[in-house]
Parts: C-alpha cells; sequence; structure tokens
C-alpha cells in the first residue's frame, strides 16, 4: 500500500481509541413522569444513566412492569468489547505498518461483522428484557411487551423510547469509512 493508505489504515485504527472514553449509544426515554427525560448510555464497559439517578429510575419503572433490573454485572459483553476493540485496533496498525491490503481487508470485514453480532445481541438483549416479564409484576397489560426499539423511536405506553448512536458511534463510523476508502483506493 502507497504511504498516504498506510497512514489513513493506521488513523482508522487509532480511531477506535475513543470508545475507551465515550458512549457509543444511547436509550432516552420520554413520559409525563419524566417531563426532562431519562435515558441510559451504552459503553463498551459499561451502561450508565444519563444523569446520576437515571438508571435507578428506569429500573424502578422495570420493576412495574416486570422487567428484569438492568446492572453492568449481567453483561458478559462488558467483560469481552474492551478486549475485542483492543485487537481490532493492533490488527489496524499492523495492517498500517505492513502495507497489506489483504490485512486492512479482513479487518474491514472483521469490523463489519463485529458490528452485525452487535446489532443481533443488542436486539437478543432488548427482546429478553421486553418479553421475558415477571407474571408478579404489578402492571400486566395483557399482551403487551416492552422491548425497546433497536435504532429510532418506540412507543411503550406512556414512555416514549428512543434508540440512537452516541459520540462513539462516529469515531467507529470514521474509522469504517477511512478503511473503506483506503481499500478502494488501493483497488484502483
Amino acid at each position: 500500500m502507497k504511504k498516504n493508505s498506510r497512514l489513513a489504515m493506521g488513523l482508522a485504527a487509532l480511531l477506535l481509541i475513543p470508545l475507551y472514553f465515550m458512549p457509543f449509544w444511547s436509550i432516552k426515554m420520554s413520559a409525563p413522569q419524566y417531563p426532562g427525560g431519562i435515558g441510559m448510555y451504552i459503553s463498551i464497559d459499561d451502561v450508565t444513566g444519563h444523569n446520576k439517578h437515571d438508571l435507578k429510575s428506569i429500573n424502578t419503572l422495570n420493576h412495574y412492569i416486570g422487567m428484569a433490573e438492568i446492572n453492568k454485572e449481567d453483561f458478559k459483553e462488558f467483560e469481552v468489547m474492551p478486549y475485542v476493540f483492543l485487537v481490532m485496533i493492533f490488527l489496524g496498525l499492523l495492517a498500517a505498518f505492513t502495507g497489506s491490503y489483504r490485512l486492512t481487508f479482513t479487518w474491514l470485514i472483521l469490523m463489519v461483522l463485529i458490528g452485525i453480532i452487535g446489532f443481533i445481541d443488542f436486539y437478543m438483549w432488548g427482546y429478553d428484557y421486553g418479553h421475558n416479564l415477571s407474571p408478579d409484576a404489578p402492571i400486566k397489560v395483557p399482551g403487551m411487551s416492552y422491548q425497546p426499539p433497536l435504532f429510532g423511536c418506540k412507543q411503550l405506553l406512556n414512555i416514549n423510547a428512543c434508540s440512537i448512536p452516541h459520540t462513539g458511534s462516529i469515531f467507529l463510523g470514521l474509522s469504517l469509512i477511512l478503511a473503506s476508502v483506503v481499500l478502494w483506493k488501493e483497488k484502483k
């Protein structure tokens, strides 16, 4: 690969570093009882509230409708994801250092697969939380499930839930675009 392509691939790999410091996904809920809204951020190693007590408020709401509590410890993904991205940073830098088109292509395919697996996992998480409701829930609506949207907004009783990418996703997207441009330019 040409020098500019190698530098761009190195930058693509380094653009994954901000994922360690900022969330990549946000779920916000608004309802009459929460005029300012409440929400949670999802990072590669944690789930936190938009504000100090938001996660506690979300778990309180979940209790009333029979959903399980959201706890970081329940997600094995948070243990694995930091290492997955560390490997991807290393592989991306190795592709840049060696100038290997094949390794750059492999890196991009792996990143796309990680994204697909991540969305499937996120969907399954939401499905599990929204459908496996406690039969002892104080509020029961026959036939109602509370699965949050994978992407976009959804009305769940009187709560409007919106699930959207957050700041870390910008860096992730730029990384993928940059690596794609490198491959495209090198292919020409």
